[in-house]
């Protein structure tokens, strides 16, 4: 049998460990709300960022020496102007779902002066009736496409944005020409266009009345949607929270165990 002296010595040993683990316990809490911080300080920089560019003058877009140094936190959202032709033979239509309802934005590659092609996002168009109908697919763009191309040259002003990745969900179908991401090198691809710009022009509503309508329809252009999820303050509180918690239940449970002696 356990005598008293050996009971009160488990006893106190125990408290030892549950102080250490709460200790832990803080400890991580209180880190990631300060990481949580740090994260939402980090979020509204890139919001005040990202503003200034949606509402800066024009820069003349990035040319082919400037692609590989493009990343989404320098160049995102930049407002670019560039010009050339459009093919309008190698357009594709991307399935979009806005406040406007279901339909599809308007992908056109653009020849620059450089021999270098942007994809041009001339805007929304709802969908016909019935839901999404896409286009078949267009024929194979040929190697010279832009030497070959005619027709006036457009200028295009709107804002950069960076090649989107296809989702897990819902992956795109190039064969069938079922397009859910605007995934540019891959649709680059799948129309056999070379040289594509790694990034794409969200052209604003002057510019998509410029290149005119699409079967009909008028894309509607300067609809860029430009959303952050910013819930690094509720996730901060929430860790304080916990760490608060933990720290006022050690409390506790000393003070318990001093009232017992």
């Amino acid at each position: 049998m356990m005598t008293g002296a050996s009971k009160r010595q488990r006893s106190r040993a125990l408290r030892v460990i549950l102080v250490l683990v709460a200790g832990v316990m803080f400890a991580g809490f209180f880190a990631l709300g300060t990481w949580q911080v740090y994260r939402l300080q980090w979020k509204l920089a890139l919001i005040e960022r990202v503003d200034r560019r949606v509402h800066a003058a024009p820069v003349p877009a990035p040319s082919m020496a400037q692609w590989p140094q493009l990343n989404a936190e320098a160049d995102d959202y930049r407002r670019v102007q560039l010009s050339g032709v459009l093919l309008h033979g190698a357009t594709t239509q991307v399935l979009a779902s806005l406040e406007r309802g279901i339909g599809y934005w308007v992908l056109t590659p653009l020849c620059t002066a450089d021999g270098a092609i942007v994809m041009v996002n001339r805007g929304f168009v709802p969908a016909g009736v019935g839901g999404w109908k896409p286009q078949p697919a267009p024929a194979m763009a040929p190697a010279d496409a832009c030497r070959a191309a005619s027709g006036p040259a457009l200028t295009v002003s709107g804002l950069l944005r960076l090649s989107e990745i296809a989702g897990r969900l819902r992956q795109n179908e190039p064969a069938r020409n079922y397009w859910y991401t605007r995934d540019v090198q891959a649709i680059a691809r799948a129309r056999g266009l070379p040289a594509v710009a790694p990034y794409f022009v969200d052209a604003d509503a002057a510019s998509a009345t410029a290149a005119g309508p699409v079967n009909g329809e008028q894309p509607v252009g300067g609809l860029t949607v430009i959303s952050f999820v910013n819930n690094h303050l509720v996730y901060a509180i929430t860790w304080y929270a916990l760490a608060l918690m933990v720290a006022g239940a050690t409390v506790w449970v000393i003070r318990d165990a001093r009232k017992q002696k």
